[in-house]
């Protein structure tokens, strides 16, 4: 890949921080970054928890991968970051949802605190669908 530039994607209904972008795209590979279980362009979370923020966080991965030409059918490798590992099962349901079949390789790893006080934020990678440019 030397010689190429990555393609920022910044989606403004996700929520956008300065000096922030959704994702980076180079040749076929997608990386989103950490995401966090935001709702509307403002940074503020969904209330309800470690599943309702899981659901958000996936919710608004899939509008960042739609962005680069991607879906979450195309996630190859996804990086779960948890405040509290004893939230791993009701993480793991609504997770279960959104990969029903084929999920993509996974870590779940607990940290001592998240941005805005999130309890699970969310990264990943996938492979754009060939022949499609973001």
């Amino acid at each position: 890949m030397a010689g190429r530039r990555a393609k920022r994607i910044v989606v403004d209904s996700v929520g956008r921080l300065p000096v922030f972008s959704h994702a980076s795209v180079v040749g076929d590979l997608i990386f989103v970054s950490g995401t966090l279980g935001t709702k509307g362009a403002g940074i503020s979370l969904v209330p309800g928890g470690v599943g309702a923020e899981t659901r958000q966080t996936l919710e608004n991965i899939r509008t960042i991968l739609g962005a680069a030409g991607a879906g979450l059918e195309d996630v190859v490798k996804v990086s779960v970051y948890v405040t509290d590992m004893a939230d791993f099962a009701a993480m793991n349901e609504v997770y279960a949802e959104f990969f029903p079949s084929d999920p993509p390789a996974r870590i779940t790893l607990e940290v001592a605190g998240l941005a805005l006080g999130a309890e699970v934020e969310i990264e990943c990678i996938a492979a754009r669908p060939l022949g499609d440019t973001p």
